[in-house]
């Protein structure tokens, strides 16, 4: 029975993350903690390869296609994936199972969440604001963020946040993208987002399961019904009122982040 709850549970985040795109880590995790009764540190570990393992596949098309713009993905990474390793280090010093990293991963997560809600009601009020297309022999300056070194600085807090909560690499990763490389438009700044969280929750995910944090039997169950549910969504997607399941979602997101800070 368990794993036909958790197969369902992936097939309903699939299925929101096809219909909307808005990371899947805003809503397992909450999930996870909230109807399974699963440990954060637990929850957060197994999202992270969950996370990994469903934006890979999408990675792949888009870099087929030639949608992503790598320098951007290298610059975010250049930031995220040294913030997260220095996190791992000290959640291992710390121990993830102790009472005060427990606390501090669930006030973190309430954060993420709300902010996650801020930027889906955002988008979802704002529409599609960046541009519809790069210029002809513009590519470059459009893969030019602000400064330099705003990349390296939001994909360092994007990799903290995302090592400790599982959240951050989707609407928060997608808003950040949008401010700081204003000429891209949002179809290459959506592949860029999904293309460096594949390393990033990666080496986070591969970092929780040398702690102990992962549930392998969990993932396998989460990613048997998510699979189908992505591949269900992307294929509805045009049949549904994307601007009112956003708004909704926002909601619902507000509501879980609000109640983890108060635990």
């Amino acid at each position: 029975m368990g794993d036909i709850a958790f197969v369902f549970a992936g097939l309903f985040v699939g299925l929101v993350v096809g219909l909307t795109g808005v990371g899947g880590g805003s809503l397992m995790t909450p999930i996870l903690i909230f109807f399974f009764g699963v440990k954060p540190y637990m929850a957060v570990g197994t999202d992270l390869l969950f996370a990994a393992f469903t934006k890979a596949g999408g990675t792949i098309k888009l870099a087929r296609s030639g949608r992503i713009d790598w320098p951007v993905v290298l610059n975010l990474s250049a930031g995220s994936i040294p913030a997260a390793l220095i996190t791992l280090y000290l959640l291992h010093e710390a121990g993830t199972t102790s009472a005060t990293v427990q606390k501090v991963m669930t006030s973190t997560l309430g954060l993420a969440l709300l902010l996650t809600a801020a930027a889906t009601l955002y988008k979802a009020l704002r529409g599609k604001t960046s541009p519809k297309e790069v210029a002809a022999g513009q590519e470059a300056v459009a893969a030019r963020p602000r400064h330099w070194s705003l990349p390296l600085l939001f994909g360092a807090v994007i990799g903290t946040l995302v090592t400790l909560t599982s959240v951050g690499a989707g609407a928060i990763g997608v808003t950040v993208l949008m401010i700081l490389y204003p000429l891209l438009p949002l179809p290459r700044i959506i592949a860029a987002d999904i293309a460096y969280a594949v390393p990033l929750t990666l080496v986070a995910g591969l970092g929780h399961a040398s702690l102990g944090s992962v549930d392998w039997h969990m993932l396998a169950a989460l990613l048997a019904g998510s699979l189908p549910g992505i591949w269900i969504g992307s294929h509805l997607v045009v049949k549904t009122p994307e601007r009112i399941i956003r708004s909704l979602l926002s909601v619902l997101l507000a509501y879980a982040g609000l109640k983890l800070i108060a635990l």
